[in-house]
């Protein structure tokens, strides 16, 4: 008997969800918000965390200290193609970034993007769900379960996509009042 690893699999589909999250301003700082900016750094794109300590010294304020001084140039010219809403200014050897008090609508806009990215996190976990159930059937088909282990296997397979499923929103929940909180 087979196992699917449907867990593991649907915890996957919940990490990714927390990091589309992160990158999901609420008008609060938040090291998120930059770490998957890619820079192009001597001609190949590598992620900003790699090249730079990314600190929150207030609310609304990221600091952004190069390990590499020589690439400041880069990593401003790096934020402002990512086109994340923040304007980096050059301070000697960092990089400052204030985040913007968020608008009502802009607040709505958000709200937006962090539901399809709950939702695309639900469609991915019935995926996983549908695959799981396919293999389980073919077990059985094979007889290498019997019936009555397919029918268990097949529950329990809902039951936890259930479980991820509300997990999911109330991760959504919570970010939705991130955002809207002012």
């Amino acid at each position: 008997m087979a196992d699917f690893n449907l867990d593991e699999k649907m915890a996957k589909v919940l990490d990714h969800l927390d990091s589309e999250f992160q990158g999901i301003r609420t008008g609060r700082a938040h090291p998120g918000l930059v770490e998957g900016v890619k820079v192009d750094y001597y001609g190949s794109p590598t992620p900003l965390k790699q090249l730079a300590n990314i600190t929150v010294p207030e609310a609304r304020m990221l600091i952004i200290a190069p390990f590499d001084k020589g690439a400041i140039k880069l990593i401003e010219k790096a934020i402002l193609a990512a086109n994340i809403g923040l304007t980096p200014n050059v301070d000697g050897n960092n990089i400052r970034l204030v985040v913007p008090e968020l608008t009502g609508e802009r607040r709505k806009e958000f709200v937006k993007m962090a539901s399809k990215a709950a939702e695309e996190a639900k469609i991915a976990l019935r995926n996983i769900r549908r695959d799981a159930n396919d293999a389980y059937k073919k077990q059985e088909k094979a007889s290498e379960i019997t019936e009555d282990d397919l029918k268990k296997m097949l529950d329990d397979a809902q039951k936890t996509t259930d479980k991820f499923i509300a997990q999911v929103d109330d991760e959504f929940k919570k970010k939705e009042k991130e955002i809207l909180d002012k």
